[in-house]
C-alpha cells in the first residue's frame, strides 16, 4: 500500500491537511491521482499481482473514491492495472518477455529517429535539451527514482518530438508506461543508474555534432542498458 499522502489541491473530500488556492476540478484530481499511482508503481510501493481497492486508496490520498476509480480505469487502459469485478484493481504483471518485446520495439522506433535528427542537422534544437539531460544525471546521483524517471521521460519524448511525428511520440510514451521500471527499486546502489543517466549526454553530443551513426549506435546501447536496469536477469540481445 502506498504511504499516506495528500495530493496537491485536494477537492472537498480532501483530508483537510491542505487548502487549495483554487478549487480542484474532478478532472485534475483524476490526473493527480493517476500520476501518484504511477509514482507508487515506480517506487515499488505497489506490486504486481496485488489487488487494491479504490476506497482504500482514496483514504490514503485524502480524496473521494470517484477520481481514484476513474484514474485506475485510465491506467488499466494503459496496461498498468487490471479491473476485477467487485474486487478492485490488480497491478498487472510484466514478464521478462514483455520487457524484451517493449525494448525491441523501442529500438526499432527510436534509434533510426534519433539518427535522422542528427543527419538532418537538428543539433541546435537538441542542444536545448542539455539542462534536462543534466537533470537526469543529478537525479540518478542522489538516488531520486521519481525525479529520474520524470526527467528521463521528458528528455526522450522531447528529443523524439523534434521529429514532428506526434504518433511516434505517443507510441513510445505508451511503451514506457507499460514497462513501469519496477526494477529500479531493487538496484543495490545508484552506479548503474548514474551510468545510464550519463548516456543521455553522450547521445545528445552525437545529435548536436550531426553524427548519425553514433547517435543510432548510442540509442541502441542506451536502451539495452535500460533493459538491464529493469531486471536482475541479463537482458536478451534484441536483433539489430
Amino acid at each position: 500500500m502506498p504511504p499516506k499522502r495528500v495530493l496537491p489541491n485536494p477537492g472537498p473530500a480532501g483530508s483537510g491537511d491542505a487548502r487549495p488556492a483554487v478549487p480542484a476540478t474532478r478532472q485534475n484530481l483524476r490526473e493527480q491521482v493517476a500520476q501518484a499511482l504511477r509514482d507508487a508503481l515506480v517506487a515499488g510501493e505497489m506490486r504486481p499481482g496485488v489487488v487494491y481497492s479504490a476506497p482504500a486508496l482514496a483514504a490514503r490520498f485524502g480524496v473521494s473514491a470517484t477520481p481514484v476509480r476513474e484514474a485506475m480505469l485510465d491506467l488499466a487502459k494503459e496496461g498498468l492495472f487490471e479491473a476485477l469485478r467487485n474486487k478492485g484493481f490488480r497491478v498487472a504483471e510484466v514478464s521478462e518477455r514483455d520487457l524484451d518485446e517493449i525494448i525491441e520495439i523501442r529500438r526499432l522506433i527510436e534509434a533510426p529517429t534519433v539518427a535522422k535528427l542528427a543527419r538532418e542537422g537538428r543539433g541546435a534544437e537538441a542542444e536545448e535539451l542539455r539542462p534536462l539531460a543534466r537533470e537526469i544525471v543529478a537525479a540518478a546521483a542522489r538516488g531520486d527514482l521519481l525525479a529520474y524517471v520524470a526527467a528521463d521521460q521528458r528528455f526522450h519524448l522531447a528529443l523524439l518530438g523534434l521529429s514532428g511525428n506526434a504518433r511516434l511520440v505517443e507510441t513510445v510514451r505508451d511503451l514506457r508506461a507499460r514497462a513501469r521500471l519496477y526494477g529500479l527499486r531493487g538496484l543495490p546502489d545508484t552506479r548503474m543508474l548514474v551510468a545510464s543517466a550519463r548516456e543521455h549526454l553522450g547521445l545528445l553530443d552525437a545529435v548536436v555534432r550531426g553524427d548519425a551513426p553514433a547517435a543510432e549506435r548510442l540509442t541502441h546501447h542506451h536502451l539495452q542498458h535500460v533493459r538491464a536496469i529493469w531486471s536482475a536477469d541479463p537482458p536478451r540481445q534484441a536483433p539489430q
